[in-house]
């Protein structure tokens, strides 16, 4: 009893808030929930940043439309990352069972079945809003860290860059960069070697190579017009309540390039767009990452490193990222210590790997009087995990084994029909959705050659015509001076020349 009041107490004196707060669930210790010891996440360090993470199957993802949902409520909009498919329920509202209300009635919060604004995103084939940036948008940096480029290369496509902003060639999708290319290298090779130096024909190769490689994972549709505004993920609804931005990406799980591609240039957009806010006390924005680790399994070390930077600095812009993924390890060492909430679902022991990678898992929180961290996390049951927050003074909290509320809307997906209704409703779907092929690098260099073609068969043909004209003077000349040649030295005109000479002697 001496133990469970200290619990209570360290738990309700751990996750005060003075502010605005949102609350996850309530403490528990062992199977025993503590009615009433809300577990309260202050809105004020929500741009701190945060993982969830646990095996599969253990609520994750319920976690993760739970945290969006309360943060919705409190006007914050949100971006969720849906790769498996199953978020789009957050538009409808949860159909209820018995089993909520006796969760929530253990957890001391009343439940409330509501439907929340979403907004259905896609960079794929998938139906939905579409997101697209322009080449010129990334720079050369960032789509040399994307694109794994050499330094070398890495040169080339920032001269590249540079020759079309001082040409006026817009770089508005791949097309236009591999026209670019292929002109430095070929008609235009001796215009930019003049004025930007020596371009190696293996470099840009190589760079045609890998943007083919990109090309091949969708990346044509996601690079174009019109360029999506981020400001457009921070609205709010008519009601006061943050928008839910649901990007659905379950046709692109397999191709890690274009999604830590998309991911970079997202998070690289958001921070650059955004104006500084330092210590706020609520967040403008918040991603959700989820499989985080198809971001960081198959980046560059430079690429890792712009991520890392970003994820450092962007927090001053009041952004809040939240990783979605099945095991710590999967975050480097790097963004991990960036991380203020911990949401920790159970892992699984089932070799010594496994044991290993759980026992450095608890290394990760704050060491605790009331539970034993690495044997709690192969307890915890589904919808319950292990917390650990950062209070108003950016303190940890004390680590607490919670039982989640369950999400006030649908745990499940949408039907078709029920999707395309709510795409339909989108505001801004329509300017987005709009086709627009611009006049750009690829059409402006075509035109360019097409020009220097016609020049150079023009030239050709005053030669040709220069040519003709001098062999048909020649030739006119030749048949004129041909018969008094032909009579002068016939045989004929010289014996007459030398009979009349013979009788001019005679005399």
């Amino acid at each position: 009893m001496a133990d469970s009041k200290k619990f209570v107490d360290s738990i309700a004196k751990g996750y005060q808030t003075k502010g605005e707060f949102i609350t996850m669930g309530a403490g528990m210790i062992g199977d025993e929930t503590f009615t009433g010891s809300l577990v309260n996440i202050p809105l004020k360090t929500i741009n701190r940043h945060g993982l969830i993470s646990g095996a599969t199957g253990t609520g994750k993802t319920k976690t993760l439309q739970v945290f969006a949902e309360n943060l919705s409520e409190k006007g914050i909009p949100v971006l969720l990352m849906d790769l498996k498919g199953d978020l789009s329920g957050l538009a409808k509202a949860s159909p209820g069972h018995p089993k909520i209300d006796e969760r929530h009635e253990k957890i001391g919060i009343p439940f409330e079945a509501r439907e929340f604004p979403v907004e259905i995103l896609t960079i794929s084939e998938q139906k939905g809003t579409r997101l697209r940036a322009t080449v010129s948008e990334f720079g050369p940096v960032l789509l040399s860290r994307i694109l794994g480029l050499s330094e070398v290369q890495e040169g080339i496509l920032a001269i590249l860059f540079q020759y079309c902003d001082d040409n006026n060639l817009g770089l508005l999708d791949l097309k236009d960069l591999k026209k670019v290319l292929q002109y430095a290298t070929r008609e235009g090779k001796s215009e930019i070697e003049a004025s930007y130096g020596r371009i190696s024909t293996a470099s840009t190769g190589a760079i045609l190579r890998k943007i083919v490689a990109l090309e091949q994972q969708g990346a044509d549709l996601f690079f174009g017009e019109r360029s999506f505004d981020v400001q457009d993920l921070c609205r709010v609804s008519d009601d006061g309540r943050g928008i839910i931005s649901v990007l659905r990406l379950t046709d692109i799980h397999d191709k890690p390039q274009m999604f830590s591609t998309f991911m970079l240039q997202l998070l690289a957009e958001v921070y650059n767009s955004f104006p500084e806010l330092g210590d706020s006390d609520r967040p403008e924005l918040v991603l959700f990452i989820d499989e985080a680790h198809l971001v960081f399994e198959n980046a560059s070390k430079s690429l890792l490193d712009q991520l890392e930077s970003i994820v450092k600095l962007i927090r001053s812009k009041g952004i809040g990222i939240y990783f979605v993924t099945q095991n710590p390890k999967d975050i480097p060492a790097d963004v991990l210590s960036q991380l203020g909430l911990k949401i920790q679902h159970a892992l699984r022991a089932f070799t010594a790997k496994d044991r290993k990678a759980i026992k450095l898992a608890a290394e990760n929180y704050p060491v605790s009087e009331f539970y034993d961290t690495a044997k709690v996390l192969t307890e915890l049951g589904i919808g319950e995990a292990l917390i650990s927050a950062l209070n108003e003074k950016g303190i940890p909290t004390p680590l607490v084994r919670a039982l989640l509320r369950a999400p006030m809307s649908r745990m499940d997906v949408l039907s078709k029909e029920e999707l395309s209704t709510q795409i339909a409703q989108s505001k801004i779907a329509s300017r987005y959705n709009e086709a627009i092929d611009s006049e750009s690098a690829y059409e402006l260099l075509n035109e360019k050659i097409a020009v220097a073609q016609h020049q150079a068969e023009e030239i050709k043909k005053k030669e040709e015509e220069i040519k003709r004209k001098k062999t048909s003077s020649s030739r006119r000349s030749r048949s004129t001076i041909n018969p008094i040649v032909k009579v002068v030295t016939s045989a004929t005109f010289i014996r007459g020349v030398f009979g009349i000479l013979n009788k001019v002697m005679k005399k």
